[in-house]
């Protein structure tokens, strides 16, 4: 049964329909969008958190209004309850009022209706390219979530689609909230600095010039509220695998921080080994982080010996422009009392390594240390070290001798911003993209480039 509701929170009004009808409604909305409003969101299939935390904050060139347009079944109706959360809130409320279409053409239904000018895509990510695909044909931008492609079969199709949206003028945009994190931001910075930094090492296969790594859980919470996972994330059919999912960070900020603003292309890519593994889950576990008693019909391919084999781990390592990087992603069940998502980065260069670390020592906070010193005594690059650090632009920043090799830096509280936050950080920008009509002329080529790597690391990790 097709269904058109109108959620306006906390009021939630639904029209009436007789048996055998569908729902419709007499307007697509309560309100016409006022002029001020450059922008109105439409969410489709909105399956994963992320879909809701972009919403988190209210945008000046933002529409309250948001249509949604999704299949029946609970996706969306916890996208919803998220939303409401944020309008409840004690402290700086939201006022969004969610516009809802179900039913087996919700995609279809949103080509025809166009109701806003920005698809939000999030959720499950089988279908991704080709809603991708038929936005930009229908002349709309659209913002992805990561990854914005699983399978290697699906990259000539986001060839495509960044061709048509620069014909159409239009933007194709993904979700990367790391480059917002301090302390990637502060090895960035510092790694341009050459009296700092000095030059990035070529490094090797064995030894590589920059490392990442990152470590997810299952389990966790999220907006305060214990996270329940829709069953699909846990096929790599739907969610992809590892290697394709949350690499597509750790890539992305291998050529953000390494080649900024450069124009890269495929061909700077080298895959030189790649390998996948699973996670094992237990019905249990899968009941803690999805609410289902046993393993759908669909996930029976990967159970063995009563436990779910899912291939969410993954590493790679490869040459990006004769540079050597290695990108690996960790998938456990649940996280350490105390701890949460973790991120390791280390970048070499010739007179000092940068490294970031988040674990039990630091307290899970990511943190960044400067290591293995050349050139200089500990007392001549510190000082040298403390000057350039007031020529950044964040103010504030000490340094904490760690033992007589390392150095750390204590970042105020105010630059600390949570991974949710980041969120909105990305739609900031994405805005002012959207403002200027344009993207960074780097940027198009870097995505292309990063779902190369990734897709290419994934036939690699599968002998194909």
């Amino acid at each position: 049964m097709k269904r058109l509701l109108l959620f306006v929170i906390p009021a939630l009004i639904l029209a009436s329909c007789g048996s055998g009808g569908s729902k419709k409604q007499s307007g697509k909305s309560e309100t016409t969008m006022d002029n001020k409003y450059q922008v109105q969101l439409m969410t489709v299939d909105p399956g994963h958190f992320h879909a809701a935390l972009v919403q988190k904050i209210m945008y000046d060139q933002v529409s309250p209004e948001v249509h949604v347009y999704a299949p029946e079944g609970p996706d969306y109706l916890q996208h919803l309850d998220r939303i409401k959360s944020y309008n409840s809130r004690a402290v700086d409320p939201t006022s969004w009022n969610e516009i809802v279409y179900t039913g087996a053409d919700f995609f279809e239904k949103m080509l025809e209706d166009r109701p806003g000018n920005v698809v939000v895509l999030s959720g499950n990510n089988k279908k991704k390219a080709e809603y991708i695909t038929k936005s930009i044909n229908a002349g709309l931008n659209v913002l992805a979530d990561k990854p914005m492609i699983i399978s290697p079969e699906d990259f000539p199709k986001l060839e495509e689609a960044f061709s048509i949206a620069n014909e159409k003028g239009i933007l194709l945009y993904d979700i990367m909230t790391e480059r917002h994190e301090v302390t990637t931001i502060l090895q960035k910075l510092l790694s341009l600095k050459e009296e700092i930094f000095g030059s990035m090492t070529t490094g090797t296969k064995e030894e590589p010039a920059v490392t990442k790594e990152s470590v997810h859980h299952f389990s966790k919470i999220v907006s305060g509220a214990q996270l329940q996972r829709p069953a699909w994330f846990f096929d790599v059919e739907q969610q992809g695998e590892g290697i394709v999912d949350v690499t597509t960070h750790l890539v992305d900020l291998v050529q953000w921080e390494c080649f900024p603003e450069q124009i890269l292309n495929p061909s700077d890519v080298n895959i030189a080994a790649a390998k996948r593994w699973p996670t094992l889950i237990s019905k249990e576990e899968f009941k803690g982080a999805t609410g289902l008693d046993d393993f759908p019909d669909f996930l029976q391919k990967d159970v063995k010996d009563g436990k779910l084999n899912v291939f969410s781990n993954g590493e790679m390592i490869y040459q990006l422009k004769g540079t050597w990087a290695k990108v690996s992603v960790i998938w456990n069940y649940m996280a350490p009392p105390g701890g949460g998502d973790t991120h390791y980065s280390v970048m070499h260069g010739t007179k000092c390594d940068l490294v970031i670390r988040q674990g039990a020592e630091e307290k899970f906070l990511p943190t960044l240390y400067i290591e293995n010193v050349k050139g200089l005594k500990m007392n001549d690059f510190t000082a040298k070290l403390k000057e350039t650090l007031g020529s950044l632009p964040y103010d504030s920043l000490l340094i904490e001798p760690v033992g007589k090799s390392a150095l750390k830096i204590n970042i105020p509280k105010k630059y600390r911003v949570t991974h949710e936050e980041h969120f909105s950080q990305v739609m900031a920008k994405f805005l002012e993209y959207l403002k200027d009509g344009k993207l960074p002329e780097w940027e198009v080529p870097g995505m292309i480039t990063k779902y190369y790597t990734t897709t290419s690391a994934l036939k690699k990790a599968k002998g194909e």
